[in-house]
């Protein structure tokens, strides 16, 4: 009688279902050179290795609109390369470190429930990604998130908590109010060929102030108080797909506490957008697209025009030029002075075409010609504001409904941009990309 009751009972304690999916790729990278200077200390020697990832999404359906959701990356690592080293910074995409995505890390641990006045979702998620992949910084963070569904009509509330320096007997902290908060409120529209919508985002981030630092060092720390507002649509015009999204960021990111050492107070006003269309012709498809993101004006010290905002670690226009999958892998290409190709695009006027063919239905073949520019010189003795033009060809065959096989090559015509505040020598580069991909 006692096991039948330790049966009942734990019968109903488990999930009724789980579901798995998820994603493998085992890829190989020839990049030409590893910087763009020339005839330096610096100038880089080629390399070539392979590389993988195992990403695991767990779902349990413990009852009807109560769900449990858990990610992981399994063996994110170059094959046969020496282990990272363990730190404490948290991974790109990622809850763990790197050292930890090398064996395994989680990304996602939250729990989902659907009520008759609204969903909630509640533990480390995603966040930070709205409207078209350009500008999306898909972050996993702790965070309680309402949702809201009626119609055509989908919003949401979240507070997530960025960081947290609250004083405790495990976590020592020079002051109760150190802590990151992101505050974010979002609503889109669907109709028949085309969806709107609007973000607003709201970040408190105390961390850099000095509460329970002694003299005479107190009164030099600063509060970051920073907006975002965040249009985007969606539209179908028969064959023709057009996206657009706009953003403007505004606020403190340096409000002084105290004695700032003569320092004004720095206002953030940031912009960015991107246009993008793509018309698909049967066997054939092209398109294009402008996007764009302030750089920040060295003549103004009292203001934060650029840097903030990115295009994103989800959005990767190019092989090489602002790739972040390559800047993961590799590592950034270097320049003079501190130029770099090293991740999301910033401070950029970003211009390409684009167009491919599908002579058989498990064949596409691609085409692109990309060309960025500077939107402003880091410093008054810059020189150049051309990051050059990058050329890809792709072509990508899927051997079953789950299993893809990707060839792929880039060159990039290295612009002036990166020989920094002298007439320095800079070198092009190219790189080849083969990339065999698993869903299930």
């Amino acid at each position: 009688m006692a096991l039948g009751l330790i049966a009942a009972v734990g019968t109903q304690a488990m999930a009724i279902d789980v579901k798995f999916s998820g994603e493998y790729y085992a890829a190989g990278l020839y990049l030409d050179k590893t910087s763009f200077q020339k005839g330096t200390a610096s100038e880089g020697p080629s390399t070539a290795f392979y590389f993988q990832r195992l990403r695991l999404n767990t779902e349990f359906i413990i009852a009807p609109g109560l769900l449990f959701t858990l990610r992981a990356d399994i063996m994110e690592r170059a094959w046969g390369a020496t282990r990272s080293t363990p730190g404490t910074a948290t991974d790109t995409l990622s809850s763990g470190t790197r050292a930890e995505n090398e064996n395994i890390a989680f990304d996602y641990a939250y729990l989902t429930y659907i009520s008759p006045i609204g969903g909630f979702r509640v533990g480390y998620a995603p966040i930070r990604y709205f409207g078209a992949a350009f500008g999306d910084n898909t972050t996993p963070a702790g965070s309680i998130v309402y949702i809201i569904q009626k119609g055509g009509f989908l919003g949401t509330f979240t507070i997530a908590q960025l960081k947290e320096e609250s004083n405790t007997s495990i976590l020592a902290s020079t002051g109760a109010d150190r802590d990151s908060v992101e505050y974010t409120l979002w609503g889109l529209y669907k109709w028949k060929g085309g969806e709107a919508g609007l973000l607003f985002d709201y970040v408190r981030d105390a961390t850099n102030r000095d509460l329970g630092i002694p003299s005479p060092f107190a009164g030099t720390g600063y509060l970051s108080d920073v907006f975002v507002v965040n249009p985007y649509a969606k539209m179908q015009f028969g064959p023709v797909a057009m996206q657009a999204e706009f953003g403007y960021m505004f606020g403190k990111a340096t409000k002084w506490e105290g004695p700032s050492m003569g320092n004004p107070d720095i206002d953030m006003s940031q912009w960015y957008g991107m246009i993008d269309g793509q018309a698909d012709l049967g066997m054939f498809y092209a398109g294009g697209m402008i996007a764009y993101l302030t750089g920040d004006d060295p003549g103004t010290p009292d203001k934060m025009e650029g840097g903030a905002l990115n295009g994103g670690i989800d959005w990767n226009p190019c092989l090489i030029l602002f790739n972040n999958d390559l800047n993961y892998w590799a590592g950034g290409q270097a320049g003079y002075n501190g130029a770099a190709n090293a991740g999301p695009m910033t401070n950029a006027w970003f211009f390409q075409v684009r167009g491919g063919v599908k002579p058989i239905d498990k064949l596409d073949l691609t085409a692109s010609v990309s060309y960025a520019n500077a939107d402003k010189k880091p410093t008054a003795a810059w020189l150049y504001n051309d990051y050059g033009y990058e050329v890809d060809l792709s072509a990508t065959y899927k051997i079953t409904n789950n299993l893809s096989y990707m060839l792929g090559g880039g060159y990039l015509f290295a612009g002036k941009y990166y020989k920094g505040e002298s007439d320095n020598e800079v070198r092009n580069n190219f790189m080849v990309l083969n990339k065999l991909t698993l869903t299930f």
